[in-house]
């Protein structure tokens, strides 16, 4: 086979997308239902309602009746959601694919087999990745687009077909193929007509309308006819036209009744985390930014929305990492009215690269430093978490607190100059809170002992080594002006030398002790 290309097909594609959402489904009767209230129909049936008589067309007067019937509403959301997964799966094998509908792509395996082995078994891994992803698909290879799509649709399971035997493999599949999904939508208003007709001529399946004279053929259905007729021999080429990849990764999920308490919520949260980690990671992405939109009930039949947005010191992949991370977000900020409709988005970055080194020292893992210092936030208070950045002031203690993150050792052959890489932090100063008063005796104006009754080790000393003095204590352009000396002095203590930060009040003359070095 010169050329390669695959199909994924989803049959019954917005029941596909509603048990992607409630996979737990799968083992009962599900009818989709579509259109507005009272007159709702079926839409489509999974097998097991099959069974018990449910058709599509029902009312749903006439369904209700069916005992242990699961009926949905068709949910736009959802489909759009599974629609995003299954062009992702797609796009983790080959980066040309076609999006042909919701519910069908096509992608060019040329040059793959080096990569994934035999198409045979790039079709079974497309099969298996759809799968992992909550879909069931009917997975199709043939030497052209259109022979794989209707391989696709018309055969269950894996197909692959060899080059030139299109028309023969094709040829059992029944004429309605043709006019299935993106083939009917692309300029085929008189779809049924043409059906029509070919029943009338006896024409069952792809076989007998591949067999068919060319030119009586034309004379009546015209250029369309024939294309249809190529269709039905495999005997069409033509390129694909590539789909951009989804700059965001999304998911969305209805609900049937309102939503009050947090923990049902975290039960479909996880379900969602779980489906976009596996979109992210068939892509090979991870994320640094968590969107949760939640709509609310509003009393009068009106809804508000509710906004809450995760960022993260390193891009992750961790699903029940975010879960924590949002169930500890939502308790400290609820809701406050009962859900109605979870959205979920994340934003798409490249993976952290790091390598560690023999003498750097250990760091925590991003993943539980997050838990914890999220945890830690929950008990003291927002913003009183984080790592000591001081200011460009004189002003004491001027300093901020800014988000706390793991030391990353820095990538080969670049630096660590780089202001968007976390840093470690090193705490050089403790700060006594209040000041310790100190008694100094100074000799040519620099202290050269100290008494302090606060400090045990230090009742009286001689001071061994001074530095300073540096005038502090305010900006320039405030009216206090300078107002303190500071000195850095060591003493002899009962342990050793300890250094402190000694500090004399302009305005009043009082010495104090307000850090020491470690």
């Amino acid at each position: 086979m010169i050329n390669a290309f695959g199909c994924i097909f989803v049959p019954d594609f917005p029941l596909e997308a509603l048990l992607r959402a409630e996979p737990e489904l799968r083992s009962q009767p599900v009818a989709v239902l579509e259109g507005k209230v009272p007159l709702q129909k079926v839409l489509v049936g999974n097998e097991k309602a099959r069974h018990a008589g449910i058709e599509p067309g029902r009312t749903k007067p006439q369904v209700e009746a069916c005992a242990g019937l699961v009926l949905r509403n068709r949910s736009p959301m959802q489909e759009t959601a599974a629609h995003a997964a299954l062009l992702d799966c797609a796009q983790s094998f080959s980066p040309r694919v076609e999006d042909r509908g919701y519910d069908t792509v096509v992608l060019d395996l040329d040059g793959l087999e080096q990569l994934f082995g035999p198409f045979p078994k790039i079709a079974r891994a497309l099969a298996r990745r759809t799968s992992a992803l909550g879909l069931e698909t009917q997975v199709a290879v043939a030497s052209n687009p259109d022979t794989a799509v209707l391989a696709a649709r018309g055969f269950s399971g894996v197909t692959v077909i060899p080059e030139g035997k299109e028309a023969e493999q094709l040829g059992g599949l029944p004429v309605e193929v043709l006019f299935m999904g993106s083939i009917e939508e692309e300029g085929e208003p008189e779809a049924g007509q043409l059906l029509e007709t070919f029943h009338r001529w006896g024409v069952r399946n792809l076989r007998a309308l591949a067999v068919l004279p060319d030119i009586p053929l034309s004379e009546r259905l015209g250029q369309k006819g024939i294309f249809l007729q190529q269709l039905a021999r495999g005997a069409i080429s033509r390129t694909l036209v590539p789909a951009e990849p989804s700059p965001v990764f999304e998911e969305a999920i209805e609900l049937e009744y309102p939503l009050v308490l947090l923990e049902p919520l975290a039960f479909l949260l996880n379900r969602l985390l779980e489906q976009l980690c596996a979109r992210l990671e068939a892509r090979a992405l991870a994320t640094q930014e968590l969107r949760l939109q939640l709509e609310l009930e509003n009393g009068h039949n009106t809804k508000k929305l509710f906004l809450r947005i995760l960022r993260l010191p390193v891009p992750l992949l961790d699903a029940k990492s975010f879960l924590k991370l949002l169930q500890l977000d939502l308790h400290a900020n609820p809701p406050g009215a009962p859900i109605v409709k979870i959205h979920l988005a994340a934003e798409p970055t490249r993976p952290r690269t790091a390598q560690g080194g023999l003498f750097q020292p250990p760091s925590p893992e991003p993943e539980k430093l997050e838990l914890t210092l999220a945890r830690i936030e929950a008990i003291v208070g927002k913003g009183r978490t984080g790592s000591v950045k001081l200011l460009d002031t004189h002003h004491p203690e001027g300093f901020h607190l800014q988000r706390f993150a793991a030391l990353q050792p820095p990538k080969p052959g670049g630096t660590n100059s780089s202001s968007s890489s976390p840093t470690a932090v090193v705490t050089a100063l403790r700060i006594f809170r209040p000041a310790v008063n100190a008694t100094v005796t100074l000799r040519d104006g620099k202290p050269s002992g100290i008494a302090c009754s606060g400090r045990q080790q230090i009742k009286e000393g001689e001071v061994l080594w001074a530095a300073g003095p540096w005038r502090a204590s305010g900006d320039w352009w405030e009216q206090e002006g300078w107002a303190r000396d500071e000195w850095d002095i060591a003493v002899r203590a009962e342990t050793g030398v300890a250094f402190y930060r000694l500090v004399r009040d302009l305005l009043s003359g009082k010495w104090s002790l307000e850090g020491t070095y470690d």
